[in-house]
């Protein structure tokens, strides 16, 4: 998919949830500001998945990047990663950066860390596998691991992986604010995870951001 049909692509999708962007080169713009948003498709090679990088801008020197593997080939591959962008992430994004919030796709609820009560935008925690779920206990353990930290009165958001291969390997990542966190990667660890034959993974995506009252 080339970078203007991948722009319109995204320009639509903001606008089915009444979100008007502008383009600016390769940019979507709100209002001529932040926040803005981008994707840029890079076409595999040799057998390989192609991957889908999502930036959105959301301050001169903060932005939430994310990635999706996209199976298959050519825009085929493309439109594969685009719909897992918009099945895990997009909904919190929305939520968090444009204020739009539908809580069929996402989870709101409202956390206490620190001093201060947070909104906590949960996005689903989408698997590859069906019949293979996280555990249920992920969620209340991602908000105990959050109290120990010292965020600061903005929005924050949380990446989550878990991958176990065909023979049973097993690798993890977990980033706060697009940083390694390592409390995260030990949170992963301490859980009790599906083992099943066949390899699997899944991702979640959670945002933070002050409660305004």
């Amino acid at each position: 998919m080339d970078d203007a049909t991948l722009q319109r692509y995204l320009l639509r999708l903001f606008e089915r949830h009444d979100v008007e962007l502008e383009p600016d080169e390769e940019w979507l713009m709100t209002d001529g500001d932040f926040p803005a948003v981008r994707a840029l498709w890079h076409e595999g090679s040799a057998g390989e998945p192609g991957r889908l990088d999502v930036d959105i801008v959301i301050s001169e020197d903060r932005h939430i990047e994310e990635s999706f593997a996209g199976v298959g080939v050519g825009e085929d591959a493309c439109r594969n990663a685009l719909e897992a962008f918009e099945r895990s992430v997009f909904h919190v994004v929305l939520a968090a950066c444009w204020y739009v919030t539908d809580d069929r796709r996402m989870q709101l609820q409202s956390w206490d860390i620190g001093v201060r009560t947070w909104d906590a935008f949960i996005g689903p925690l989408v698997s590859s596998r069906d019949g293979v779920e996280a555990p249920g206990e992920l969620v209340p353990a991602l908000r105990t691991a959050l109290q120990n930290e010292s965020l600061s009165p903005e929005l924050h958001w949380v990446r989550l992986f878990h991958r176990r291969t065909d023979d049973g390997q097993v690798s993890a990542e977990a980033l706060l604010d697009n940083a390694p966190w390592p409390a995260g990667d030990r949170l992963l660890a301490s859980l009790a995870w599906p083992t099943v034959d066949a390899g699997y993974s899944v991702r979640g995506f959670v945002a933070l951001d002050v409660r305004d009252y």
